[in-house]
Order: C-alpha cells, then sequence, then structure tokens
C-alpha cells in the first residue's frame, strides 16, 4: 500500500493545492461530484494512490 500526504499552507500553498487536486481528478476522470467518468482502464490503474473509495 503506498500514501502520500499532501500539505498545502498559505495563500500561495492553497492555490497550488487546489489546482494539483483538479490535475489529478482530471487524469483519473473524477468529476468534482466525486463520480467517475473516465475513459479507460488505464485512468483506474493506479488510483488507489490518491483515492479511497468510501461507502
Amino acid at each position: 500500500m503506498r500514501e502520500i500526504v499532501h500539505i498545502q499552507a498559505g495563500q500561495c500553498g492553497n492555490q497550488i493545492g487546489s489546482k494539483f487536486w483538479e490535475v489529478i481528478s482530471d487524469e483519473h476522470g473524477i468529476q468534482p461530484d466525486g463520480s467517475y467518468k473516465g475513459e479507460s482502464d488505464l485512468q483506474l490503474e493506479r488510483i488507489n494512490v490518491y483515492y479511497n473509495e468510501a461507502h
């Protein structure tokens, strides 16, 4: 299991952090509401590095 700790602080850090999550979500086909709308299996291959499914 891999874990990544993401820390952001201050206005600049928060702006960069926000853009980071936009890019990661887009790369994996995750919509702003949290639903998956991807187009390929490759997007799901390593999705568990950044995301955990909640039930």
